[in-house]
């Protein structure tokens, strides 16, 4: 479930979801996707993240 993985913490990036853990903002994961980066690529940029942390992102 995202809500495991997904946090909103006012004193982290002002509040904005991120990956629970980091300081990786859920639009930011995003927005990577958008610009047509694969999982794969995310993942091995960002050794903190997991598959089911960016499945949450998109959920």
């Amino acid at each position: 479930m995202w809500q495991d993985r997904i946090v909103i913490d006012p004193t982290i990036l002002v509040g904005k979801p991120v990956v629970k853990g980091t300081r990786l903002a859920v639009t930011f994961i995003l927005d990577l996707r958008a610009q047509g980066w694969p999982e794969t690529e995310i993942l091995r940029n960002y050794p903190g993240l997991t598959h089911e942390d960016v499945q949450a992102c998109l959920a």
